[in-house]
């Protein structure tokens, strides 16, 4: 039975009602969904890098009776309007899991880059072939010379640098499982050869990637501490 646009409630800013006669019932049916969908808010959340804080935040946001729409590292969409009661104490539960919620808007954009970046590069199983500067701009809907002058300006190094850096702890990583040759880690990571493979990852380790995998104690680094040490004059 189609659904009557004389019965839907008015749009507060046309006046109008929100469905028209001649659409299509699919459309209608979607165009009401969209009406009636409860308010809900993005938190942003810092040091969120794995799938493990992801279970830690799901726990925490079970404690406290939310739900949410989606949950991403980094970002979690909440379905109810929270108290500022429930929002303090979401906030005292995720610096007891070693997270922090996000409050200014410029380090916010910085942990989103962050986050599109570790995502994109420890929990994706091959990286896109388009320009990462293209996918970041599409990913966070802004302009990619704002997003790298900005995380130029905050971080000391530049987006690029700093997905050097996680591309080589992936490497590490992968090394370590032993699973894959450094032909199909190259190919993994989109390099174009296993030697600009193996001539990056020596100009950051000082190794070849021969002589870690040999290494009995191979150092590596916890991810949301990739590019911190080198920042503040450190050794990767």
């Amino acid at each position: 039975m189609p659904i009557r646009p004389d019965l839907a409630p008015a749009n507060c800013h046309t006046g109008n009602t929100p469905l028209a006669p001649n659409f299509p019932v699919a459309q209608q049916v979607s165009q009401l969904l969209n009406y009636f969908q409860p308010p809900h808010m993005k938190y942003y959340i810092k040091f969120m890098v794995s799938n493990r804080c992801k279970m830690m935040v799901q726990d925490e946001l079970k404690k406290l009776g939310l739900h949410y729409f989606s949950l991403e590292l980094g970002v979690v969409d909440i379905k109810e309007d929270i108290t500022p009661e429930q929002r303090q104490a979401f906030k005292i539960s995720l610096v007891r899991s070693g997270l922090e919620l996000m409050d200014d808007k410029r380090a916010m954009l910085i942990e989103r880059i962050r986050n599109v970046v570790i995502e994109l590069v420890h929990h994706t199983d091959e990286l896109p072939k388009m320009k990462f500067s293209d996918y970041l701009s599409k990913k966070l809907d802004y302009n990619y010379t704002y997003l790298a002058n900005l995380f130029s300006e905050t971080e000391g190094m530049t987006i690029e640098h700093f997905m050097l850096l996680h591309k080589i702890e992936r490497v590490k990583e992968l090394i370590l499982y032993d699973e894959l040759n450094l032909t199909e880690i190259s190919y993994q990571l989109n390099y174009s050869s296993v030697a600009a493979l193996s001539n990056q990852f020596k100009k950051i380790t000082g190794l070849t990637p021969s002589f870690f995998k040999q290494l009995k104690d191979k150092k590596r680094t916890v991810l949301e501490d990739v590019g911190i040490m080198q920042k503040s004059g450190g050794v990767l």
